[in-house]
C-alpha cells in the first residue's frame, strides 16, 4: 500500500516505502485517473482496437499486427533485466487494480456500450502492456512514415521532386515541420541563483486526454516530479530529483531501415527477395473482430529486414511491400532499462548513464544537476547508415544490413544549449536526413540573448513568442505590381505586419488566409497531378501521404521551383483574393482537441467544447500547428510546457493543454486549458504539508 496526496490541480503525489510498492501504486493511480486512455492505449499495443471502437479501429489494427507491436513489447519485457522486469510488472498489478476499482467505469465505455446496444467487458493487464503503450507512443513517431510520402514522389513525379518537397530540410526555407518539441538549458553562470534552469515544450498531437501526466513519485530511494506517460512507469522524459533534471527534444533521426520489398507467393506463404537471393518470409494470419461490423483477415509478415508495414501491391507475377526495421523489435529492447536509472539519477552524469539504455525515439537530452554541471546528448539506437541512404527507403533485394549505433558522448555547456530539431552543429550527431526549420532554435537562442532570462518565471516569453517562420520564408512571394483594391489592401497590410501570429492579429489572419489559399492552388497545379494518385501504403499513413498537408510542408521550396516559377504570381494574387474577407486569426485558429470518440460515428466527443482561440502557428516557438489548405484549427503543438529550477525545486513551472484527470466530469479534466493557452505554466508543490490526502492504493 502506499500514500496518495493531491495537489489543487489534481495532480498525483505518491509515497510508498519502496520501488517495487511506488510503481504498482502509480499503475493503479493512473487507471483511476485515466483508464479510458490506457486502455485505448493496450488495444491500440495489441491490434485489438477495432474490439472497442468499431470500424474507426481497423486501419490502426491493421498496422499495429503487421509491425508486430504486442510481440515486440513481451519480448521486450522477457529481454530486459530482472529488477526493470519487476518494476513493470508490478506496474501493471496495480493497473489491474485500479482498473478493476474505478477505472473500467469510465464515461466512454459506458458510452460505447449504448452506441453498439452491447456491453464489452474489459479484461485484465498483461505484465507486458505497458511496455506495449511505450512502444504505441513511438511506433509512428519516426521518419519512417515520411520516407514512404518520398517515395510516393519519387513514383508519381521523379527522383528530383524527392529534394524539392524536403521543405522542412535542407535549404533554409523550411515552413512546417513534420515534428518538433523546444528545449534549453542555461548554466548557472546566466541565472539569479547560480544554478543552472532547464525548460521547454513537447510537440505532439493534441490528444485527449492528454498525452504527458504530471506526477510525483516518492520512496526510500528517489522523489521525483515529471511527466509521465500514462499506462508506462516512471517519467521517461521530463523529470526533476531534486538534485538532478532533465528533458528531451525529438533528434529526427532516421531512426529505422525501411526497405522495398519484393515478394512472392509460394506454397503455404511468401519469399522475399533479398542479397542472397529469395528467402523465406515469417507469416502470421489473424482476425481483427470488429465491434458492430465484419471481421478482417490480416497476414502480418516478416521478411530478414523487417516487418511489411504496408499494403502489398502487385507488380507483374510480384508484389511490393515496405518493411520497416526497428531497433527496438531486431534487439528485443523498447529501452525500458532507462526507466529505473532516470528515478534514480543524483547528477546529470546519472541521467546520461540511465540514457545509455534508450533506444527509440533517438532524442536529444538536456540535463543538469546542483553542483551546476549541465550536459547535452543525443541518445537512443539508429542503423549506422551514410546520409544517402536515409533519403529514401532501401531496395532490399542489394542493400545489406549495416550495425546499429548509438548517441555520441555528452558535451559541457558552459553558457546556453538550445534544441529545437534543427539540423545539429555537430556531425557526429546529424544522424537524419531532413530536419526541422532552424527557425524555432534560432528565435530561442534570440530571445534568451535579448531578455536574459534569470529565473524561471522570466521564461514566459520564450515559451509565449508568435513571430512565424512561414511569414519569412513566403512573404517574398506577395506580388508588388497592380492589384484589384481588396488584394491590394491584403498585400498592404501583410508587408506591414509584423509576422506575429497573435490571436487578435487580423494582419495574422490575413496571412494564414492567404497561405492556405496559396497552398491549395499549389495542390491543384498540374505540375503535381500525378501525387494525387492513390498512394496503396494503407489508410494509416493517409496523415503523411496528404498532397495538401505535404505541398503546405514545403510551399516556399515549391514556390521556387522551375515547374511552377512561372505562375508563382498569379497563384499569388488569386490567393490574396481569397484573403480579403479574413477575420482575426484567433477566430479559425482554434484548439482541436483529438479524442477517440471523435471518429467513432454517433458518439459524443468530449472535447467538442474545448475549441479556445489560439496564437502560434506551426513554426512559431508557440507551436499551435494546423494544416494550412485544409484547417486553420490547431491539432498539434506544446503538448505540456516545463521548467525545472536545481536551485529550488519548488521554483519549478509545468502546465499541460487539459488536466489531470480523464474524465470528462472530473473538475481537472480542463481546468488547466486556460492557464496553457495564456501561458501561465503553475508553479511545482513538492510540500507534502499542502497537499490534500487521497485515497491510498491498495483499497476501494
Amino acid at each position: 500500500m502506499a500514500e496518495v496526496y493531491r495537489d489543487a490541480l489534481g495532480i498525483p503525489h505518491i509515497r510508498a516505502t519502496d520501488v517495487g510498492d511506488l510503481a504498482e501504486a502509480q499503475g493503479e493511480v493512473t487507471a483511476r485517473d485515466r483508464g479510458w486512455q490506457i486502455e485505448v492505449d493496450r488495444l491500440r499495443a495489441s491490434g485489438r482496437l477495432s474490439e472497442l471502437i468499431g470500424e474507426a479501429g481497423v486501419a490502426w489494427d491493421a498496422f499495429a499486427r503487421r509491425a508486430r507491436l504486442d510481440d515486440t513489447a513481451r519480448r521486450a519485457l522477457k529481454e530486459t533485466d530482472a529488477e526493470t522486469r519487476a518494476f513493470v510488472a508490478r506496474y501493471a498489478a496495480g493497473v489491474r487494480r485500479g482498473m478493476a476499482d474505478v477505472g473500467a467505469g469510465a464515461t466512454e465505455f459506458g458510452a460505447l456500450d449504448m452506441l453498439f446496444g452491447d456491453a464489452r467487458p474489459l479484461e485484465p493487464w498483461e505484465d507486458h502492456d505497458p511496455l506495449g503503450v511505450l512502444h504505441v507512443a513511438h511506433a509512428l513517431f519516426s521518419t519512417f512514415p515520411v520516407m514512404l510520402w518520398r517515395e510516393h514522389v519519387a513514383a508519381t513525379l521523379g527522383d528530383a521532386w524527392v529534394d524539392a518537397f524536403a521543405g522542412y530540410g535542407d535549404g533554409g526555407d523550411e515552413t512546417l515541420p513534420t515534428s518538433g518539441s523546444n528545449a534549453w538549458a542555461l548554466h548557472g553562470s546566466r541565472t539569479a541563483s547560480g544554478m543552472p534552469l532547464l525548460a521547454g515544450d513537447p510537440h505532439r498531437i493534441f490528444e485527449l486526454p492528454g498525452v504527458y501526466q504530471q506526477v510525483r513519485l516518492a520512496c526510500d530511494e528517489f522523489d521525483v516530479v515529471g511527466l509521465a506517460f500514462p499506462g508506462v512507469p516512471g517519467a521517461p522524459h521530463f523529470g526533476h530529483s531534486g538534485d538532478a533534471a532533465w528533458g528531451v527534444t525529438n533528434a529526427m533521426a532516421h531512426s529505422v531501415d525501411v526497405s522495398r520489398e519484393r515478394l512472392r507467393r509460394v506454397p503455404g506463404g511468401y519469399e522475399a527477395l533479398g542479397p542472397d537471393g529469395w528467402r523465406g518470409v515469417d507469416v502470421e494470419r489473424s482476425v481483427i473482430r470488429v465491434r458492430g461490423g465484419e471481421p478482417v483477415e490480416v497476414e502480418a509478415l516478416e521478411t530478414e529486414r523487417g516487418t511489411v508495414v504496408t499494403e502489398l501491391r502487385a507488380d507483374g507475377e510480384e508484389l511490393i511491400g515496405w518493411s520497416v526495421r526497428m531497433p527496438a523489435r531486431t534487439n528485443s529492447d523498447l529501452g525500458a532499462g532507462a526507466l529505473l536509472g532516470l528515478l534514480r539519477a543524483r547528477s546529470a552524469s546519472d541521467v546520461m548513464a540511465a540514457f545509455g539504455r534508450w533506444v527509440d525515439p533517438v532524442n536529444r537530452v538536456l540535463a543538469a544537476d546542483r553542483s551546476g554541471t549541465v550536459l547535452a546528448a543525443t541518445v537512443g539506437v539508429t542503423p549506422d547508415r551514410p546520409r544517402p541512404e536515409r533519403r529514401l527507403p532501401l531496395r532490399a533485394e542489394s542493400v545489406e544490413p549495416v550495425p546499429d549505433r548509438t548517441g555520441a558522448r555528452p558535451l559541457e555547456v558552459a553558457d546556453v544549449e538550445v534544441d529545437a530539431n534543427e539540423r545539429p552543429r555537430r556531425a557526429a550527431i546529424d544522424l537524419g536526413w531532413a530536419y526541422s526549420s532552424p527557425h524555432r532554435a534560432d528565435r530561442i537562442a534570440l530571445l534568451l540573448e535579448e531578455l536574459r532570462p534569470r529565473s524561471v518565471d522570466e521564461f514566459a516569453p520564450v515559451w509565449g513568442d508568435t513571430v512565424s517562420g512561414s511569414a519569412t520564408a513566403l512573404l517574398p512571394f506577395v506580388p508588388r505590381g497592380a492589384l484589384p483594391p481588396p488584394a491590394t489592401a491584403v498585400r498592404d497590410a501583410l508587408l506591414e505586419w509584423d509576422g506575429r501570429m497573435d490571436a487578435a492579429s487580423v494582419a495574422g489572419g490575413m496571412f494564414a488566409a492567404w497561405r492556405a489559399a496559396l497552398v491549395r492552388r499549389v495542390a491543384a497545379h498540374p505540375a503535381l497531378a500525378a501525387l494525387h494518385a492513390p498512394h496503396g501504403f494503407g489508410a494509416v499513413f493517409d496523415p503523411w501521404l496528404g498532397v495538401t498537408g505535404q505541398v503546405a510542408a514545403a510551399l516556399a521550396r515549391l514556390l521556387a521551383h522551375p515547374a511552377l516559377r512561372d505562375d508563382v504570381d498569379a497563384l499569388a494574387a488569386a490567393a490574396l483574393d481569397d484573403a480579403a474577407d479574413a477575420a482575426e486569426w484567433g477566430a479559425t485558429h482554434r484548439l482541436l482537441p483529438v479524442h477517440v470518440l471523435g471518429d467513432v460515428p454517433g458518439a459524443t466527443d468530449p472535447g467538442a467544447h474545448l475549441d479556445v482561440p489560439l496564437s502560434g502557428d506551426g513554426d512559431a516557438v508557440r507551436c499551435t500547428g494546423s494544416t494550412p489548405g485544409l484547417t486553420d484549427r490547431s491539432w498539434r503543438g506544446s503538448v505540456a510546457r516545463w521548467a525545472w529550477d536545481l536551485a529550488d525545486r519548488e521554483n519549478s513551472l509545468w502546465s499541460v493543454p487539459f488536466g489531470a484527470a480523464g474524465d470528462p466530469a472530473s473538475p481537472h479534466f480542463a481546468d488547466q486549458l486556460a492557464g496553457w493557452s495564456e501561458v501561465r505554466p503553475a508553479r511545482v508543490v513538492t510540500d507534502w504539508a499542502r497537499l490534500r490526502p487521497d485515497a491510498p492504493t491498495g483499497t476501494s
